[in-house]
């Protein structure tokens, strides 16, 4: 396949003033200061009233979104883009749709982009849907005819028939990217760029997003898709691209790409310990995962169980609260969710301060081999989460999910011995 992206040691440089100044001056304050200011002038004409040089009054920090950025991406590639806020991932889409020039490097892009970077792009408030689908289609190089041939597809996938000649100032912001989404993608670009809009539409218009951006995909077209969801990532992407602090981390198959990321966010594997928050009324002290005789591991073999231990501190006498765990896919998604009530609802309705000790254990032969993710919250059931400790812990499942009767490993998370029956004369096993 052709390339249609080449990023060549691309870097983007910013410039973050720092300034000191005094909050609500009086103006009394002011005819003093610069009073002495002027003393000081006249003393020393080369020198600033701070005593520093009039130049260096104002301080400015070069800051690097993006530094020495190099892949390729070949048509039809489906490329997802993961790191955590602030990595550069809208500044990287930003320059590959042009809307802004790199401080270093070169980027060379082989056919017409379109780009859904965030809600309403391309879009007039003032507009109808109905004009902002000619507008946007306009901008993104389409003839009247082309828009013209597309339209009843666009209203129907977007679903804002009814508003369709209402202002797009009046739409919500679900039915705002609905709309930019329905016309990027079906106005036949060679490259769709998006980036994480979609996490405003509800669950059913993602779903159908992601089904067009596999359709487009298949149609020979490029996406490059930025999003935190690694489900959705891990689903719809070929290939990834991890970018962590303006650098590119690593590159490859999109599953090695949320595996790495997911163990960067998992801290420091099997141990997780963080300072006490006294103004919460409870908080996480720590989190681990054990074997028998209370040994530390990060590499588990399927026969054993997981356990996690974690402690925590009840600062206020408060009701309800429960330690709530989260245990996540190789993938990202979300496999189950514990709590320590689901044993016993009661045993902690009510606990005083002080700090507690607790453990849960996840059955062995339960998970398939992969590296798992866990997070632990606290708060009280469907009123308020005091504190939320995302992917603080991962660990290694290892051994082939093989059982004696199969020879090759079986997909999924989950490996179960799900029991089976016969009607009638049941098979011979030799």
């Amino acid at each position: 396949m052709s390339t249609v992206i080449k990023v060549e040691k691309l870097g983007k440089r910013y410039y973050l003033s720092h300034k000191q100044r005094e909050r609500f001056p009086t103006f009394r304050d002011a005819i003093v200061r610069s009073s002495k200011n002027l003393a000081k002038r006249l003393c020393h004409p080369l020198r600033s009233s701070s005593g520093q040089p009039l130049q260096e009054l104002d301080t400015t920090e070069e800051f690097w979104a993006l530094r020495n950025i190099s892949f390729e991406v070949k048509r039809g590639d489906r490329v997802g883009i993961v790191g955590q806020n602030g990595a550069g991932k809208s500044t990287l889409l930003k320059i590959l749709s042009r809307i802004t020039e790199p401080t270093a490097g070169r980027v060379l892009i082989k056919g017409r982009t379109a780009s859904l970077l965030e809600v309403g792009t391309g879009f007039h408030p003032e507009l109808t849907g109905r004009e902002n689908i000619f507008l946007n289609g306009a901008i993104l190089g389409m003839s009247k005819v082309d828009i013209r041939r597309k339209f009843d597809e666009i209203v129907s996938f977007s679903g804002v028939e009814k508003f369709l000649d209402t202002p797009v100032k009046r739409y919500s912001s679900g039915m705002y990217v609905r709309l930019a989404f329905a016309v990027a993608a079906h106005l036949e670009p060679e490259i769709l760029v998006i980036d994480e809009v979609l996490a405003v539409g509800d669950a059913s218009f993602q779903k159908k997003c992601l089904g067009k951006m596999d359709e487009v995909s298949q149609e020979g077209r490029t996406v490059l898709f930025v999003s935190h969801n690694m489900a959705a990532v891990s689903k719809l992407c070929t290939t990834g691209i991890y970018l962590k602090n303006g650098a590119m981390e690593y590159s490859g198959p999109s599953g090695s790409v949320i595996d790495r990321y997911l163990c960067d966010l998992a801290s420091i594997n099997s141990v997780y310990e963080r300072p006490v928050d006294r103004s919460i009324p409870a908080c996480l002290k720590s989190a681990e995962i054990v074997l028998d005789g209370d040994e530390r591991v990060d590499a588990l073999p399927r026969s054993k169980p997981v356990r996690v231990r974690m402690r925590y501190i009840v600062n206020k006498r408060v009701s309800s609260i429960h330690i709530c765990s989260n245990i996540f896919a190789p993938d990202g998604s979300l496999l189950f969710c514990t709590t320590d009530g689901d044993t016993n609802p009661e045993r902690y309705s009510q606990r005083n301060e002080g700090e507690y000790v607790c453990e849960f254990e996840i059955p062995a032969n339960l998970l398939n081999e992969g590296r798992f993710s866990l997070s632990v919250s606290i708060g009280i059931p469907f009123k308020k989460v005091f504190q939320e400790n995302n992917f603080i812990l991962s660990f290694n499942i290892v051994g082939l999910g093989m059982n004696k009767y199969m020879h090759t490993r079986r997909g999924g998370p989950l490996l179960l011995d799900i029991p089976w029956t016969y009607e009638g004369k049941e098979p011979i096993f030799s």
